[in-house]
């Protein structure tokens, strides 16, 4: 065997071997969460919390296509009793990008109260939106709304945090780069199995702002 056949054979064996991880640790995190996810709202047991998770605004505040549907569907939600509060955790780590104050200004403008919805500006990655859900929010139970290709993860990471959270898909329209976010997504379970085993708290922790019972 020349030189280049072995070469190309060991990168055969190690992108088959690839492969074959990355698909097993999608599957194993599908069926370890799969119980949780709920598709339809009467089967949908109800909570006192929707979490929402953060994606793109664009530069006037107007919320990106996947970011809509998830807010849209947790108003839907909230406006069928299935939730009280809103709790909106996304990334606002600049003056020039927020995309938890972009989540809150549509629902209020959709006629959410206010002192109904609660935002985390630190939500800056899943992991992060999970651990301090709990840890800063004190949400225990809660139902999280995202892309149907992002809730394996986001339930596992709730999971494996202790948090006995429930999962129901945005309803979705198809997106220009769904595709790439599903590839993106079988690569992040990697990550948020890293932070896991390594018990990794997030850098932005601050005081604690339960979302509270008030009135209910």
């Amino acid at each position: 065997m020349t030189k280049l056949k072995r070469i190309s054979l060991v990168f055969l064996l190690v992108l088959t071997f690839g492969l074959i991880l990355i698909l097993g640790l999608s599957v194993y995190i599908f069926q370890a969460t799969n119980s949780r996810t709920f598709t339809t709202i009467e089967s949908l047991p109800a909570a006192h919390t929707v979490i929402i998770l953060g994606a793109s605004v664009y530069s006037d505040g107007t919320l990106s296509p996947i970011l809509q549907d998830r807010v849209d569907t947790g108003l839907k939600l909230y406006r069928n009793g299935k939730v009280k509060r809103f709790l909106l955790s996304g990334d606002n780590r600049s003056k020039d990008y927020d995309e938890v104050n972009a989540m809150r200004n549509y629902l209020v403008d959709l006629g959410v109260p206010y002192s109904h919805i609660y935002i985390d500006p630190a939500g800056i990655d899943t992991y992060d939106s999970m651990y301090r859900s709990n840890a800063v929010f004190e949400v225990p139970s809660a139902i999280v709304v995202t892309q149907q290709f992002h809730l394996p993860r986001t339930l596992f990471i709730a999971k494996n945090l202790g948090l006995s959270y429930r999962g129901y898909p945005a309803e979705s329209n198809n997106y220009i780069t769904e595709d790439h976010l599903i590839r993106r997504e079988k690569l992040a379970n990697f990550k948020a199995l890293y932070e896991i085993i390594s018990n990794q708290i997030p850098a932005a922790m601050g005081e604690k702002i339960p979302v509270t019972n008030t009135d209910l």
